[in-house]
């Protein structure tokens, strides 16, 4: 009788893990998720309870993303789990090594520009040595200006240098040049308040490499965890610079209102601009109950996990974000295109909502976009951002809120809670350690940590904070926040026409 009950458990046993797919180096993880996804559509028994891709100790190369689709989709009582083996994050997912730059002029640091000349679409420099204009002359070796501009930066690819003497006229490739002389914000600064803004020459690498490692669009109730995200480009830069509005969105169109400026919503507004996401290694789009926990991600040369659009009740717990070329983690619209960035959109906060991003290290961000920022909500409603560290940054660290307006937009209910800040505004200004834009009724900033702002070396202007209500915030209560070990005043928050419904408590 022992004997048969112990067959019996051993069978029962058996069940209980045989919604297990195991992968091992060298191996597919697409043929993995393949088998999951027909033990679904057969209705397998081995989905009873859920089922579990176990990545073993390895690196798994990806030439195309893993997508996961709806026919992917977990349940509640059957969620797809895919997670790595041991403590040690050593199942790895990982793509080309980011492209190289060199910095060819100045050696070290950024050399200020002398004139920025709108009409001409030129930017005037110091001549360089002439190793860098005889390389680019004779050798076609491509040459990147990385532009400083406040809270943002541009990466010209330049099209031809004219030498006068000391000063040298540098013209650009399209698209980006039309759209840096085209949009005024943000634009370099000459005779600024603290000198005129600062550019550096470089070269690139000219390699497409891998962007994107697993594309999750229309899979609910799926979990990773104990994984390691490893090593993405971001080819963008490569064939149309980078010209942004604000967090590292770039412009795919804009320009100035030059006749009768303003629009029913706004009638001081001047400029239209139309923008695209970022790339991201790993991107969630129309789906619910995606989760991630204790994953790293590192050496990603875009954003690292970015929620895009309709979805909702996920969670980014206790994951590691280490040296992330844009934004660590991204959510919600940012009203790309089609839509014109500056209208007071009702409808895009519901399709992001209840994310929880909770107990993450996120260290050394926006390494290549000194413009993008740690943790990047756009529009969004009932989202909690709470104990995360986020330091060394190069402009904001954590940013809740778009579309500079006072008007209902639906986002609500947005807490940004005991979280630590520091390190941040490395390079730019108009930051903030907490950053929000726009009305949202019924939201907090409570009980963080924030250092005040990095003493940037190379900003055209003071505007920095530890908190910052930039255009139109409203609808927060604001109390027990810290700074350099004192509370927060409120004559030290950053204010940009704020709106009346501001709580403020010591």
């Amino acid at each position: 009788m022992k004997q048969i009950l112990t067959i019996l458990f051993l069978l029962v046993s058996g069940l209980a893990f045989s919604g297990e797919i195991i992968v091992s180096e060298g191996e597919s993880l697409h043929e993995a998720l393949r088998q999951a996804r027909e033990w679904r559509r057969t209705h397998d028994p081995r989905c009873e309870g859920g089922i579990t891709i176990t990545i073993k100790e390895g690196r798994y190369y990806m030439n195309e993303p893993l997508f996961l689709r709806p026919e992917d989709s977990g349940t509640k009582e059957s969620p797809l789990t895919i997670r790595g083996i041991g403590e040690k994050h050593t199942s790895v997912i990982c793509g080309d090594a980011r492209q190289q730059h060199t910095q060819l002029w100045p050696k070290q640091g950024m050399e200020r520009m002398i004139d920025f000349n709108k009409e001409a679409r030129t930017i005037t420099i110091p001549t360089p040595p002439d190793s860098v204009l005889r390389d680019f002359v004779s050798k076609k070796t491509p040459l990147e200006m990385v532009v400083h501009q406040r809270w943002a930066i541009a990466i010209l690819r330049v099209k031809e240098m004219k030498v006068v003497g000391d000063k040298t006229i540098v013209s650009f490739m399209e698209p980006e040049s039309r759209l840096e002389f085209d949009h005024p914000w943000p634009q370099p600064v000459i005779g600024g308040e603290k000198g005129n803004s600062s550019f550096l020459l470089r070269t690139t690498e000219q390699r497409d490499g891998i962007e994107q490692l697993v594309v999750i669009d229309g899979a609910n109730y799926v979990t990773f965890e104990g994984i390691t995200f490893n090593k993405t480009c971001w080819n963008r830069p490569l064939h149309k610079g980078h010209i942004t509005l604000q967090g590292g969105f770039p412009l795919v169109d804009a320009y100035k209102l030059k006749e009768n400026p303003g629009l029913p919503w706004d009638d001081g507004l001047e400029n239209q601009a139309w923008i695209e996401r970022p790339v991201s290694a790993v991107t969630v789009r129309n789906a619910h109950h995606v989760d991630f926990r204790s994953v790293v991600f590192e050496n990603l040369a875009a954003t690292a996990l970015d929620f895009v659009d309709n979805v909702s009740d996920c969670v980014v717990q206790k994951c590691t974000f280490g040296n992330i070329g844009g934004t660590a983690i991204m959510g919600g619209s940012f009203a790309e295109s089609p839509m014109e960035v500056h209208r007071p959109y009702q409808h895009l906060a519901e399709r992001c909502q209840r994310l929880t991003i909770d107990q993450n290290f996120i260290v050394d961000a926006t390494t290549e976009d000194w413009g993008a920022v740690g943790i990047a909500l756009g529009y969004v409603r009932h989202c909690t951002i709470s104990r995360n560290y986020v330091s060394r940054v190069n402009y904001s660290g954590i940013c809740v809120g778009w579309g500079w307006t006072p008007h209902d937009t639906g986002m609500e209910n947005n807490r940004i809670v005991d979280n630590k800040v520091i390190y941040y505004a490395r390079q730019l200004y108009d930051a903030g350690g907490i950053y929000t834009l726009s009305n949202q009724p019924g939201s907090s900033i409570c009980n963080n940590d924030i250092s005040q702002p990095f003493p940037a070396p190379y900003a055209t202007n003071d505007r920095g904070f530890a908190i910052y209500l930039d255009a139109r915030t409203d609808g927060f209560t604001i109390s027990g926040n810290i700074t350099d070990g004192r509370p927060i005043r409120r004559d030290e928050i950053g204010d940009n026409h704020p709106g009346s419904n501001i709580i403020f408590k010591q």
